[in-house]
């Protein structure tokens, strides 16, 4: 099984790219259907948020009303922060369930608008970002949804920005405004990113196989990815030169490596199986003792 993470700011066009992934195969988990399933009428989520917020949340028939809740919390950090508290750890709970009762052979794609925001995307083997600047994205708020043009520039705002999301990004799934009449190049892209990347990189966690290596050199943003995934729990980790694929990287614990995409490749070494990024990992804790290369950033 494969875990990806799709995220994006809020009006990039995640939807359709979900969309797109289950018609080609994949088992969606999606996490804004799960944040609405966690604190549904009757369940220990929605009272710990009206207890939090009060009883003028609740519309009339006792469930949750959102716009009133969104009110309060957009525009507002530290309320914002005390409803996720409450809300992402009953998500995170329930999105692992679901994934965990997906086939072995699936391609689970989890859509987490703030997986930038929390800090979980080193913790999936592959995070895809569908990127529209902020500007696009506030235009397609108010024409599209009917929002009102302060409410959405609170909500982009309450978001990670532009260059955070694609400096998460293993994949960028570009989808700017098009001219009228223009035909979408999302479903080619997402088609590509299915049979060149997730597909080979499913089947070759299963087989155990390390992915090839890809053509050109990493980027810092490469090498910045590849060692936030590769910190486990309490782990510590360094990449040695890293001027070319594959590169090369001492961790301190194999610990977790197995969940980010990697597989065991002889004693000691740990390879990554995704088609594009290769990377050959060597535990040995006793190379990092005294180094100062830092846990999970």
């Amino acid at each position: 099984m494969l875990r990806v993470g799709l995220t994006g700011g809020i009006g990039a066009g995640k939807s359709t790219v979900s969309r797109l992934l289950v018609q080609l195969g994949a088992v969606l988990v999606d996490a804004d259907v799960v944040a609405r399933e966690v604190v549904a009428p009757g369940t220990q989520g929605l009272a710990a948020v009206v207890a939090e917020f009060g009883s003028g949340v609740l519309a009339l028939d006792g469930s949750l009303d959102r716009p009133a809740l969104g009110r309060i919390v957009f525009g507002d950090a530290d309320r914002r922060e005390a409803l996720n508290a409450i809300v992402h750890p009953l998500v995170a709970v329930r999105r692992a369930e679901l994934a965990a009762a997906a086939p072995e052979d699936a391609v689970v794609v989890e859509d987490v608008p703030l997986l930038v925001e929390t800090g979980a995307a080193p913790t999936y083997p592959l995070v895809v970002v569908v990127d529209a600047d902020a500007a696009e994205r506030e235009r397609r708020l108010v024409a599209d949804r009917g929002m009102d043009r302060e409410d959405a520039r609170a909500r982009i705002a309450a978001q990670a920005d532009d260059e955070e999301r694609r400096a998460a990004a293993d994949v960028l799934l570009p989808n700017p405004r098009r001219a009228d009449g223009a035909p979408d190049p999302l479903p080619a892209l997402v088609e590509r990113l299915w049979s060149e990347r997730l597909v080979p990189f499913e089947e070759g966690l299963r087989a155990g196989r390390a992915g090839p290596v890809p053509s050109g050199t990493p980027t810092e943003a490469d090498r910045r990815r590849v060692l936030d995934r590769l910190h486990p729990v309490g782990g510590r980790a360094a990449l040695v030169g890293g001027d070319r694929w594959p590169l090369q990287a001492i961790v301190s614990a194999d610990a977790g490596l197995a969940d980010r995409g990697y597989v065991p490749a002889g004693q000691w070494r740990w390879d990554s199986a995704d088609p594009g990024c290769a990377v050959r990992a060597l535990v040995a804790p006793g190379v990092l003792e005294g180094l100062d290369v830092g846990g999970p950033t």
